[in-house]
């Protein structure tokens, strides 16, 4: 793996030998700056949330068509947090359960906001930039603002602590 140097591996659970999420550990220990899209037909929650544990960038079933697929692989290297949305309604779920309070200490826009509750819904760039009548790069330069108030460096860890802490 480290003389490949990849930017981005697209990692299903049922694997030889090491299953995927094993694997997503394994890469991220030895490199935390490769991203991993786990793209997988597990659709329960063990295995979607030790996937994120274990550190992977997105979460997409094998049902998701091949245009969504190639669109989530560039999402994920341009620095979102790609689930499919069923899954996305399932995070939210878990952190909701978790039953914390909102705030909004980080001093989000409005517009920041209604940006994070998009990607927290789920929506890729390209969706996020069609549902605000924006540009894909304004979405990139609202999200590169967030990441930086929220002191992430990434869309899943900005959804993560989004739910989290209750932020949208």
């Amino acid at each position: 793996m480290t003389s490949l140097k990849p930017d981005l591996v697209l990692m299903d659970i049922d694997m030889p030998e090491v299953n995927g999420i094993v694997g997503v550990e394994r890469i991220k220990s030895l490199d935390p700056s490769i991203l991993v899209l786990m793209h997988t037909v597990f659709d329960d929650n063990d295995n979607l949330f030790a996937a994120l544990e274990a550190g992977a960038d997105g979460y997409l079933l094998k049902k998701t068509k091949p245009a969504k697929l190639i669109e989530a692989i560039e999402d994920t290297y341009k620095g979102g947090g790609i689930m499919t949305p069923s899954v996305a309604r399932r995070v939210i779920a878990r952190f909701k359960a978790l039953n914390l309070k909102p705030n909004n200490p980080y001093g989000l826009s409005d517009r920041e906001k209604q940006l994070l509750k998009l990607l927290t819904d789920g929506y890729s760039y390209k969706g996020i930039a069609a549902e605000c009548f924006i540009s894909m790069d304004t979405v990139s330069t609202h999200l590169r603002h967030i990441y930086t108030k929220l002191h992430v460096n990434c869309a899943t860890a900005a959804v993560a602590k989004a739910i989290r802490e209750r932020l949208v």
